[in-house]
């Protein structure tokens, strides 16, 4: 809407004059204007991805024990852990797009998953962004259909504007629209502040004068003291629960005398799936914080009517004129975190407001549809763009909306939870399974003598664990009911402690295979030829042994619990172990060994898969 500009005000770079004349000083340009300031903040906004400093912090990890163990091995550098992490999060950022949430940086989706603080705009994306009318204030028409009947005559359709639609869609018998002719229109005009229209009745030739426009300036045209303070106070009241209002008269005398017929109360109802999404965003550890730039009294009405917390505060009034939006005060910062919403809101305060939170260790999504949000949408961990956004605010995002609502975004955190899931499953095996092999040859090598692995089994071994692995991707996850972000000890022990038992139930078979080499009849159930069919059992024992962990790794209860493996993981997996085994037996790449024995490995590590399960979920348990 319009708006009145006096002497000694001031008027933006980039504003457009609707009507009349001034003359006006530049007072600042460049960077220094309200907009300029807004497009430095964007160029300042932004920060480093959780994901690329875990990933850092698992191969540093993985340096320094190879750089213990002083071994230098093909198998024991993860070599596909960049891969699987990128198909994971294409594949990932390919089904939210099916969601109508299309994401412009991969990394943003583990962000996502992290999400604890959601800052939500209210129009458009809590409410339907659609006008409508509430109850209607009687002062002279006997019912509220003559009062929106009025209404609607000083309405023009065609221009398509959000109150003349509002108001039309409430009449019930849009017939007597067309009963009269609209000889003049008056369009609505910031210093009058109302819509005027002449019209004549096709039937009975009668003339009539309709407005409708600020209550303020419609209680004018009554001459009744009573009337005018009816008016005023039933506004007044509207004004403090949330609503618009909007003035009705009719004149019969062509202007002379009015009759104030009523006002019209006006809303912006909330989607009718916001209310759901916001209990389901708070049962998952989400809080949702409303940022808008109406009225406070709107966003606590708003806030009311969707179940969200009203210590809604004006952001004009608790932050500082000239504000610093990388130094908040510490009183400031204390509200920002206390505060279930701000409104009256402006850029720099969408940008404080982000920034806090971050500092104080959350994980924030914002949202946003404006060239004026897109700062804070840049600085936030998950900028979204709604539906509808501008170009500069899409740009800005890491998440952009094809559908209106906040449940798009809902949906988006939890397949972010999903696919962080995944990764941290492979994480954990990848790290568990390079310790096995690294501590399997640097320990025989020592102990024994004995090189378990040749290079072609490494080189083999390293193709049938990773291939399968790609399909981690499409696996089927248990979804946290909390946000979840990068616990590097938490995971670096689960998957050490899980290694350390993987190295165990290696060298323990080593063992056995090699006394049984030694010290032929040893070992009845158990009896190995020569050394290179230990090489072939090892060989055997690490690839199976393997993928049975990934199904250990996968969730922290019962591997044959749901959710199951995805076809794809579970069939990629036994395809690749039928052909180890085939390999095995029939002398391809490595010695043959006989079928029992391949049978014997396979039991073996099965009883093996139970232990490590267990050993999982103790460590799970602990770290609680």
């Amino acid at each position: 809407m319009p708006v009145t500009k006096k002497v000694g005000d001031e008027a933006y770079s980039g504003s457009i004059v609707k009507k009349g004349e001034m003359t006006g000083v530049v007072i600042a340009t460049g960077s220094n204007t309200f907009f300029g300031k807004t497009a430095k903040l964007v160029a300042s906004a932004g920060g480093k991805s959780p994901a690329q400093e875990a990933m850092f912090k698992i191969g540093n990890f993985l340096i320094i024990v190879a750089v213990v163990l002083a071994v230098i091995m093909v198998a024991s550098i993860p070599v596909a852990m960049p891969t699987v992490f990128s198909i994971t999060l294409a594949l990932g950022a390919l089904n939210l797009s099916k969601k109508k949430a299309i994401v412009s940086r991969l990394a943003s989706i583990e962000e996502m998953a992290g999400v604890d603080i959601l800052c939500s705009d209210k129009t458009g994306t809590l409410t339907k962004n659609q006008l409508t009318l509430g109850d209607t204030t009687l002062i002279n028409a006997k019912d509220a259909q003559d009062v929106i009947k009025i209404g609607a005559l000083a309405s023009r359709k065609e221009d398509n504007d959000p109150i003349d639609n509002a108001v039309i869609k409430a009449l019930k018998d849009q017939s007597v629209l067309a009963d009269w002719t609209m000889e003049k229109f008056i369009p609505f005009d910031p210093v009058s502040k109302r819509i005027e229209a002449h019209l004549i009745n096709n039937n009975t030739k009668e003339e009539l004068w309709a407005i409708k426009g600020a209550p303020q300036v419609v209680a004018k045209l009554s001459s009744d003291p009573d009337v005018q303070k009816k008016v005023l106070d039933t506004t007044d009241a509207l004004a403090k629960r949330g609503y618009r209002a909007l003035g009705v008269a009719e004149s019969k005398d062509q202007g002379k005398t009015w009759t104030i017929l009523g006002v019209l109360s006006m809303f912006d109802p909330p989607r009718d799936d916001s209310k759901k999404t916001i209990d389901d965003c708070k049962r998952e550890g989400i809080s949702v914080k409303m940022i808008t730039g109406d009225d406070t009294a709107i966003a606590i009405e708003t806030a009311k009517k969707l179940g969200m917390g009203t210590n809604i505060y004006n952001a004009t009034k608790v932050f500082p004129k000239n504000l610093d939006p990388d130094h908040v005060p510490a009183d400031l910062e204390k509200l920002i975190a206390q505060a279930d919403g701000f409104a009256r809101v402006f850029p720099e305060h969408k940008y404080a407001i982000v920034k806090t939170l971050q500092k104080q260790g959350h994980i924030v999504a914002m949202t946003g549809d404006g060239v004026n949000d897109a700062p804070a949408l840049k600085q936030a961990d998950c900028g979204t763009a709604v539906a509808g956004a501008t170009d500069a605010a899409r740009s800005a995002a890491a998440l952009i909306l094809t559908s209106p609502g906040l449940s798009v975004i809902q949906t988006a955190i939890t397949e972010a939870r999903k696919i962080f899931a995944r990764i941290t499953s492979y994480t954990i095996y990848r790290v568990a399974l390079t310790m096995n092999i690294m501590f399997l040859v640097v320990l025989s090598s020592i102990l024994l003598n004995f090189q378990p692995l040749t290079a072609i089994m490494i080189v083999v071994m390293s193709l049938l664990d990773d291939l399968p692995i790609m399909t981690i991707a499409y696996d089927n996850t248990y979804v946290s009911k909390k946000p979840i972000r990068w616990q590097m000890k938490k995971i670096l022990t689960t998957s050490s402690i899980l290694g350390v038992f993987a190295v165990i139930q290696s060298m323990l078979l080593l063992f056995i295979g090699y006394m049984s080499v030694k010290n032929p009849g040893s070992i009845s159930i158990f009896q190995v030829g020569n050394l290179s069919q230990l090489q072939t059992i090892m060989f055997l024992q690490l690839v199976a042994g393997g993928h049975l962990l990934l199904f250990v790794t996968r969730q922290t209860r019962w591997f044959f619990e749901r959710p199951f493996p995805a076809p794809i993981l579970f069939w990629a997996i036994v395809i690749t172990q039928i052909f180890a085994a085939c390999a095995c037996y029939l002398g391809w790449f490595v010695p043959r060994i006989s079928l029992w024995m391949i049978c014997e490995i396979w039991i073996y590590n099965i009883a093996w898969m139970f232990i490590l399960n267990i050993i999982r979920m103790i460590i799970e348990k602990v770290q609680k």
